[in-house]
């Protein structure tokens, strides 16, 4: 910790080994800059995708459809509905009417298409409580007293949900985890160009006994700093192009408030500190290295 914290502070006569402009300086600046701003983005579309399809697979769990047939009569509808109060687990079911179930179909069918010319089956909304209802036991009644009644617990599509929401966290923390190696690579050849660029001050920097440890002082110091820099540039714009973004107020779909939420709020404000800390490895690594090749 004492060598990492030695590095850090530098001294005012090493750094002027690292030329305080140039090419390297701006490459580095360009490309933390960049990849900061790309890992903003793609942290917030996993965590937002994540969320979207939690949210719709808790939405999932706790609604049900009850699909009875078109000629079902009222008393039938009425027993069905008693059936349905009389189960643990479920806190409401309503029929839905006319106009909803148009609503429902008019994707498909049109907005136009009169219900009364087709065979409709008659849909039933089941609203679970948080704790839930036995879907097989409710099953199992259903085909004793209304065997026409098909009970659609939603769970064929909770599942590929949840697995969704999970392997899309996991492909934002892998893009993550390869902008930080495209960030580590770009920077160790960044400081070995300038390490190659100031061989004849660093020979002269031997001769006057400077150990190899001070002279990585300097590049790591000076890399590290600017990568913080243009990491902190490219998490504030990235943070301002998901401003820019619709809102679920704005448009409906899908991808509605792309983001973060709550403590997902950390990551913007850490990928600057990970890309500094990406850029003191990789460059005093590189230094280190360079600097025994030059000996």
């Amino acid at each position: 910790m004492k060598g990492a914290l030695d590095l850090l502070m530098g001294d005012p006569q090493a750094d002027r080994v690292v030329p305080p402009t140039g090419i390297t300086a701006r490459m580095v600046i360009f490309v933390a800059g960049a990849m900061a701003f790309l890992a903003v983005i793609s942290l917030a579309l996993g965590g937002t995708a994540g969320r979207v399809a939690d949210r719709w697979a808790d939405e999932l769990a706790q609604a049900a459809t009850l699909r009875l047939p078109a000629q079902t009569s009222a008393d039938e509808l009425d027993r069905v509905l008693q059936i349905l109060a009389q189960t643990p687990g479920i806190a409401d079911a309503r029929v839905l009417d006319d106009a909803e179930q148009q609503a429902l179909l008019s994707p498909w069918l049109g907005a136009d298409m009169s219900l009364d010319a087709l065979p409709v089956p008659q849909l039933v909304e089941v609203v679970a409580t948080d704790d839930g209802y036995d879907p097989d036991g409710l099953r199992a009644r259903l085909a004793a007293e209304m065997p026409q009644a098909v009970l659609d617990d939603h769970g064929r599509w909770t599942e590929p949900l949840t697995s969704a929401a999970r392997r899309l966290r996991w492909l934002g923390a892998t893009v993550t985890l390869l902008i930080g190696a495209a960030m580590a690579a770009t920077i160790t050849l960044a400081a070995q160009a300038a390490l190659a660029a100031n061989t004849p001050v660093i020979k002269v920097l031997r001769l006057v006994g400077a150990r190899d440890i001070y002279i990585a002082r300097a590049f790591v110091r000076r890399f590290t700093v600017r990568s913080a820099a243009g990491a902190a540039g490219g998490s504030i714009l990235g943070v301002l192009a998901l401003t820019l973004m619709p809102g679920a107020g704005q448009v409906g779909g899908f991808m509605t408030d792309v983001g973060y939420a709550g403590a997902s709020w950390v990551w913007p404000f850490a990928v600057p500190v990970l890309a500094a800390i990406v850029s003191f490895l990789a460059t005093r690594h590189a230094a280190l290295t360079k600097l025994r090749e030059q000996s």
